[in-house]
């Protein structure tokens, strides 16, 4: 029999957790590099950790790696209700972050409050992107996209006519927190414009 008391701090996380499993079903414009599928967002997330885990000394400043982990598998959490704006989506990035908030809100309030409380405050530090963690974590996010696009002869590019213009205006973030990273995605982005995978506009 059961005997913890409904609505304990345990139960909260466990509904939390189960909760968020919901990112899995929650589908990006980027396809994978082997079967060509589109990407979900719980993918992405570990992608992205994954790459912080080998990039990090690439970084302008020193880092809080652990820091840099949690924004990243916690940012796209809110996508479960406000779903994925692509990249390169005016109309829907002018409302995105009032529509993320909200996301924000309830999903992180499903947890104890004080674990409510710091992963809202790291959500809204990645969003910001005033400290090094949180430049950094965004230039991941921004370079991991543009490397899968490199790697599938520029699908989601050509796909939605995305121009080299564009891509540039995008890895701003990158330049913002790593000279390496960005020098690889210059690189990077000229080689898609010779093979023709991306627009030279």
């Amino acid at each position: 029999m059961d005997t913890r008391k409904a609505g304990s701090r345990l139960d909260r996380q466990v509904e939390f957790i189960v909760e968020v499993d919901r990112l899995k079903e929650i589908f990006r414009q980027n396809v994978v590099t082997v079967s060509r599928r589109r990407e979900n967002d719980a993918e992405h997330s570990w992608h992205l950790c994954l790459c912080v885990l080998v990039l990090a000394e690439y970084a302008e400043a020193g880092l809080d790696v652990l820091r840099v982990l949690k924004m990243l598998i916690l940012h796209d959490l809110v996508e479960i209700d406000a779903g994925d704006t692509f990249a390169y989506d005016a109309a829907g990035a002018s409302k995105q972050h009032e529509h993320e908030a909200h996301a924000a809100e309830r999903i992180f309030g499903l947890l104890p409050e004080d674990q409510a409380r710091e992963f809202r405050s790291l959500w809204d530090e990645f969003e910001a992107r005033r400290t090094p963690e949180a430049r950094f974590a965004a230039a991941v996010d921004c370079f991991q996209p543009m490397l899968l696009n490199s790697r599938t002869e520029g699908h989601t590019w050509l796909k939605h006519g995305v121009s080299a213009s564009r891509v540039r205006a995008r890895a701003r973030r990158i330049r913002e927190a790593s000279t390496s990273l960005w020098e690889y995605v210059e690189d990077l982005i000229h080689g898609a414009i010779s093979r023709g995978h991306l627009s030279d506009g």
